[in-house]
């Protein structure tokens, strides 16, 4: 007679969900980070902050120690985290380095064109198009911001459509990063913007340039938007 046995029990390792909570701890601090929700210099004390997205200490320090490497956060020896400053400076810098990264890579992906690459172009500026953004027409105190959420996502993929063919994985990880670091301060202008920004014009304009070939002009065109950006910045800081 036989004996059968059963197969032994697949146990998933607890690392697993670690992981798992610490990546849900840190999509959500980057979204709350990213739209203002948690105010520059904020301090995020552990504690809190795992009480705030019902998780674990351990996965929230992961989180933070992540969003500390792409500079979402800032860490202080012997202070803990702080959600980073903002200053018109800081913004400054920042597009202008975003306009010679992601400069740099539309050239050559219109350079390395492929129909692959056009189709993801249009595809990508098609959904974008047709999702409403919402603008303040005015701020008070207090006054929750609209909820541009799938606008925010698909601008995200057509700005990296726009380079996706650029042939160099440091450039678009650069090009991510920066990305990120310039939304907290767009969430401020896009809020004073209304009525003067056309984002559907801006990015038609460099989608014609670029699957026309013109390096020159979508280039241009790229940078143009990234700096009228800059330049309501500018102008909400000076209370104009």
């Amino acid at each position: 007679m036989t004996t059968r046995t059963s197969a032994p029990r697949r146990v998933v390792p607890r690392r697993v969900e670690k992981e798992t909570a610490a990546t849900t701890v840190y999509h959500a601090l980057k979204r709350d980070i990213v739209r203002g929700v948690l105010e520059p210099g904020h301090k995020l004390l552990i504690d809190q902050i795992a009480e705030r997205y019902s998780a674990g200490t351990n996965p929230v320090r992961e989180a933070l120690n992540r969003l500390s490497s792409e500079r979402l956060v800032d860490r202080e020896d012997l202070r803990g985290f702080f959600v980073p400053p903002i200053s018109l400076e800081d913004f400054r810098d920042i597009v202008h380095t975003r306009c010679w990264v992601e400069g740099k890579a539309l050239a050559e992906s219109i350079r390395n064109r492929t129909e692959a690459w056009e189709d993801g172009v249009i595809l990508a500026n098609h959904r974008l198009r047709n999702t409403p953004i919402h603008y303040f027409e005015h701020t008070e105190p207090g006054m929750s911001a609209p909820d541009n959420s799938l606008w925010e996502e698909r601008h995200r993929i057509f700005h990296r459509a726009l380079i996706a063919n650029c042939g160099s994985q440091h450039l678009l990880r650069f090009a991510g990063e920066l990305m990120l670091l310039g939304e907290r301060y767009r969430f401020i202008s896009m809020a004073n913007s209304f009525p003067r920004r056309r984002s559907v014009n801006e990015h038609q304009e460099i989608v014609d340039a670029a699957l026309a070939g013109d390096i020159a002009r979508a280039v241009d065109a790229l940078q143009g938007q990234y700096l009228l950006t800059l330049k309501i910045y500018e102008e909400t800081m000076s209370g104009v």
